[in-house]
């Protein structure tokens, strides 16, 4: 099995080199090259097959929001995890639209980040409860009312267990209810939203802010 090639963007010295030295010990990742600017990266794109770019979002002068932009104009085509400190609710809705695969707060464990790449590489989504919270916490209560009347609260209660990383198995434990139920009230919510996969659905949910509130 090839591993997951990493490009790591940040303009933390320390940190980026730290981190690419930890994640370089990982048997299933390999380090494609680490930076503190926007330039560097995209030259490395250029020279070096990269799977996930882990992109800070604050990089000075420059944002992650413009690397995303540039990134896809010079042909990037794999994932984009973003690694930071904290972002607000309209940075991370909009690094989301431009194609962000999910978004790792750095207070978390170098052992969450690990399986936060290993599950945007498979191309699902990964977002961290608390920008999951900013994000529902941002949105109006008149659209958020509006929203909300799409969803049954059985679907809601699905949802929730998807943004939490939950296993079909899991949310149907949660719940109380059998794992074929949770399949259907999934394909319900398919259905609704117009998309075939699970990543795919918790994308258009953060998107569309229609993310329930955490219990």
């Amino acid at each position: 099995m090839e591993p997951i090639r990493l490009l790591l963007l940040d303009d933390h010295v320390l940190f980026r080199e730290s981190l690419g030295r930890l994640l370089a010990s990982e048997p299933d990742f390999a380090m494609a090259g680490h930076c503190g600017t926007s330039a560097e990266a995209l030259g490395i794109l250029q020279k070096t097959p990269v799977d996930v770019i882990l992109l800070d979002y604050d990089l000075g002068d420059d944002h992650g929001a413009q690397f995303l932009e540039a990134a896809l104009r010079a042909g990037y085509r794999g994932k984009t995890l973003m690694v930071t400190a904290g972002m607000s609710a309209t940075e991370s809705s909009l690094a989301l639209k431009l194609g962000a695969s999910g978004i790792f707060l750095k207070h978390n464990s170098p052992g969450s980040l690990a399986q936060a790449i290993r599950q945007v590489a498979a191309g699902e989504m990964w977002v961290d409860p608390k920008v999951i919270q900013s994000l529902a916490d941002n949105v109006s209560f008149r659209e958020e009312h509006n929203l909300r009347r799409l969803l049954t609260e059985r679907e809601q209660e699905v949802l929730q267990g998807l943004f939490e990383g939950f296993t079909n198995k899991e949310i149907a434990a949660q719940l109380g209810v059998s794992e074929s139920a949770v399949k259907a009230t999934l394909q319900q919510l398919f259905q609704k939203t117009h998309v075939r996969t699970r990543s795919q659905l918790v994308r258009i949910a953060l998107e569309s802010s229609l993310g329930t509130t955490r219990r």
